[in-house]
């Protein structure tokens, strides 16, 4: 019997942590397909993963576009027939920054409705459409993995303490509740899928020092891959439908 290629598909991956999941992946053996918006862009990703000895496959899809979504569904149905893991890691914070001085303009009080639709279009709903795309070909892996990345100003409990260790950000209109959204449908599709052997976790990669950013993070790509990457690849004993960073479970 042929070994089963296990195949990998990390949305936003020709950059940032996307990137370094896919690197991750690709250094573990998995075929890896580096989705991004930008053809080009996702082609030289996957050529420098080559290039380090990886199986890695550039793959043209917007998680705001559904026609590149059922486009990629189909690439990947028509060359491998299934996928095992997927990584929703494609987002945006809406201003560009998340760091307290520059997240002003997310002020409640004062925040630009397009901005927060915006951020919802690209973190919320572009996760459920790839989900769901992606869903007919999770149910052909023995092991399939869901992995959605979150952040740590997702956690009510943890911003709304004022011991909290993110207690210096500044309030966030969009991103901090697009975040929080994403660990609630973390949560249905966990439910939802449980019986056919998906586990859906979010995870919370740290502050990474990524354009998001303007780099001003204090952790590198690749630190902030590693609690996905340990998701991604949980023994059929694993955890589903919770919340976890590098330090183990993340409150709500």
């Amino acid at each position: 019997m042929n070994e089963h290629q296990t195949v990998a598909l990390v949305t936003g991956g020709n950059k940032g942590i996307g990137r370094a999941t896919a690197e991750q992946l690709a250094a573990l053996g998995m075929t890896v397909l580096v989705a991004a918006r930008n053809p080009r862009l996702g082609e030289e990703a996957a050529a420098t993963l080559r290039a380090g000895g990886g199986d890695a496959h550039a793959i043209t899809l917007d998680v705001t576009d559904p026609a590149t979504i059922r486009a990629a569904a189909a690439v990947v149905a028509e060359r491998y027939g299934h996928l095992d893991v997927l990584v929703n890691n494609a987002g945006t914070t809406g201003s560009g920054q998340v760091s307290p001085q520059d997240a002003w303009d997310q002020l409640p009080s004062a925040v630009d409705l397009d901005m927060v639709r915006g951020v919802l279009e690209t973190n919320v709903l572009g996760v459920i459409a790839v989900t769901n795309a992606m869903l007919p070909l999770l149910r052909r892996s023995p092991a399939p993995r869901i992995v959605n990345l979150s952040s740590h100003a997702a956690s009510m409990t943890i911003t709304g303490s004022p011991d909290g260790r993110f207690s210096t950000l500044p309030q966030s209109a969009a991103y901090a509740p697009s975040k929080a959204a994403v660990n609630a449908l973390t949560v249905q599709y966990a439910n939802e899928l449980w019986k056919d052997g998906i586990l859906v976790n979010a995870a919370a990669p740290g502050f990474c020092a990524t354009d998001m950013n303007n780099h001003a993070g204090l952790q590198s790509p690749a630190d902030g891959a590693a609690v996905v990457v340990r998701l991604a690849t949980l023994g059929a004993d694993g955890p589903t439908g919770g919340f976890f960073g590098a330090d183990g479970t993340v409150p709500w």
